[in-house]
């Protein structure tokens, strides 16, 4: 039995001849991109959300004022009897 020869004895030989890919030549440049204002708008929109996501519930300094309006006995008149009626009525949807 014989056997014959069926290719060369280096594997890598048929690599070796390839001829090289030729160098890339790069472009001194700079780089850049472009934000569309679609995106603009939803990067505003998630910060807003994420500052009344983190904002507390309970404003104090609101409380604060309103506590201290109270105290005034001059404060709780007719005018202000309406427009709290008023509020309270539209909250209702009455």
């Amino acid at each position: 039995m014989t056997i014959d020869r069926l290719g060369p004895v280096d594997p890598l030989s048929k690599y070796k001849s390839a001829s090289k890919a030729s160098s890339t030549s790069y472009v001194q440049g700079k780089d850049s991109i472009y934000v569309s204002d679609e995106a603009k708008a939803k990067a505003e929109l998630l910060h807003i959300a994420e500052l009344v996501r983190t904002s507390p519930d309970i404003r104090e300094d609101r409380i604060a004022d309103v506590k201290k309006r109270l105290e005034d006995p001059n404060y709780i008149n007719d005018s202000v009897k309406g427009l709290v009626a008023d509020r309270i009525l539209n909250m209702f949807d009455v």
